[in-house]
């Protein structure tokens, strides 16, 4: 079986990108009783304690200064930037359109890619760029306010930050993948998180009432483990049988996945007019990721 076609491959990208949905109903449900930053917090050092057997690997590394300012910047982009903005995203909007916004992610790469690092922007990547932000501002016009959505608008411009930030780690880790295993790249993160997020951590303590509930601690200990790790393994392992062209094509099953697993636990739901702006979201995304022959060749079938 060649490495563009695994069924097994298929498995895994599917369960990595319904268990990376899963992560904003996690966090949703934990933000009800712990404070974002604690949640955070220690979803970092959970992830760290899981990397720690993996020290001694990465002891094998030499850093010069420059990789040192890579690994800075990228962890200033993901995990200190990007989750403080989603953080606030999910205390501000309904998890369903967190999940549509990152299907913005592969846009906002593609935009910045063409600006830092000179790759051709064609007309079809601004075309469907625009109809996929077009869509996100309809999105966020359309939602109305609720108990656990008190300002969907702002929840999603922070969310469309958290994208931008990590379009910016793309960005960056693109010049330390060449020098560095996904693993480390992924475990420096998370240390480094750790480390960052701490601070927050103890303001909170020391000026909130902490309220640990069963269901906060499981979700804590699920975002730390199975989201980092299983999430992690699951797509790493798939890419060992499918291209990395296609397997990034099943990101788009993120938002997807959020929307059903977001109305079935959290009965979290979109109207007609929010769905339909999800849909033109989805349909610029493609515009700009898909290559045109293959948009002729699907009109032509339909």
């Amino acid at each position: 079986m060649t490495k563009s076609f695994s069924y097994i491959g298929i498995i895994s990208l599917i369960f990595a990108m319904l268990i990376w949905a899963s992560s904003f109903i996690a966090l949703k449900l934990a933000m009800q009783d712990l404070e974002p930053y604690t949640v955070i917090f220690f979803r970092m050092i959970i992830a760290s304690l899981c990397f720690i057997y993996f020290i001694k690997s990465f002891l094998k590394y030499e850093f010069s200064r420059r990789d040192i300012k890579y690994i800075l910047l990228l962890a200033f982009f993901e995990p200190c930037l990007y989750f403080i903005f989603e953080a606030k995203a999910i205390q501000l909007t309904t998890a369903s359109q967190v999940g549509m916004i990152t299907s913005l992610m592969p846009v906002i790469t593609a935009m910045a890619a063409g600006y830092f690092l000179k790759e051709i922007i064609t007309k079809q990547l601004l075309f469907g760029s625009f109809i996929a932000i077009a869509g996100v501002v309809w999105l966020s016009l359309q939602s109305t306010t609720s108990v656990s959505a008190p300002n969907p608008m702002l929840g999603n411009f922070f969310e469309f930050l958290a994208m931008v930030c990590g379009a910016g780690y793309t960005i960056v880790a693109r010049y330390l993948a060449n020098r560095y295993s996904a693993l480390f790249i992924t475990a420096i993160q998370v240390f480094i998180g750790t480390i960052f997020f701490f601070p927050f951590f103890l303001y909170e303590f020391y000026t909130t009432d902490f309220n640990f509930s069963m269901t906060s601690i499981l979700c804590v200990l699920y975002l730390g483990i199975v989201v980092t790790l299983a999430g992690y393994g699951l797509y790493n392992y798939a890419l060992t049988k499918i291209e990395a062209s296609k397997a990034a094509v099943f990101v788009y099953l993120i938002p997807v996945f959020t929307l059903i697993l977001a109305f079935l636990i959290l009965n979290e739901k979109l109207s007609l007019v929010e769905l339909v702006a999800s849909v033109i979201i989805l349909i610029g995304v493609l515009i700009s990721e898909v290559p045109i022959d293959k948009l002729k060749k699907i009109i032509k079938l339909r």
